[in-house]
């Protein structure tokens, strides 16, 4: 267990002590996806669900939750977050609501953690809004794309697209 610092050397459970890293820039992208049917994605881009504007909730819920993601986490640092911001693409042909989640701080550790909760509650926001419509729905592949900053300097997923840094 000597690569997992979430563990002390007798393999209990710990906070990680960053108080002599650096403050240094962070960034973390994560992405997530709703299958649906396609009456169901486009009755959320439509804005017509009974429940209101589904990705305006979605969406305020994934930056809620990217706030509160220390609260959620058991080991997780509380971070000063600069920004946090949820966007969504809607694929009606192919039934999917596409959601991309951007974390930064200026701090002493990486905000992963807070991109892939954004993206998880924006996702589960999303299913609550519409499941009466539609129960079958599916969330998936819920990933890290990229993070910049820190020891161990950039990191980006293999064949992932660019996303839209203005996003």
């Amino acid at each position: 267990m000597s690569d997992l610092t979430h563990f002390d050397p007798g393999g209990a459970a710990r906070m990680v002590d960053v108080s002599a890293k650096p403050e240094t820039f962070r960034l973390a992208v994560a992405r997530g996806a709703v299958e649906a049917s396609p009456e169901t994605i486009r009755l959320i881009g439509s804005g017509g669900a009974s429940k209101g504007d589904v990705l305006g909730v979605a969406r305020l819920a994934g930056i809620m939750a990217a706030k509160k993601t220390a609260d959620l986490i058991p080991l997780c640092h509380p971070l000063p977050l600069s920004e946090a911001s949820v966007s969504f693409t809607l694929d009606a042909a192919r039934g999917r609501v596409e959601i991309e989640a951007r974390v930064k701080t200026a701090g002493r550790t990486g905000v992963e953690m807070e991109a892939l909760t954004a993206v998880s509650v924006a996702a589960l926001t999303i299913y609550d809004m519409v499941k009466a419509a539609d129960k079958g729905m599916k969330i998936t592949e819920i990933r890290l794309i990229s993070k910049e900053g820190g020891r161990s300097g950039s990191w980006r997923r293999p064949g992932e697209p660019e996303s839209d840094p203005a996003a």
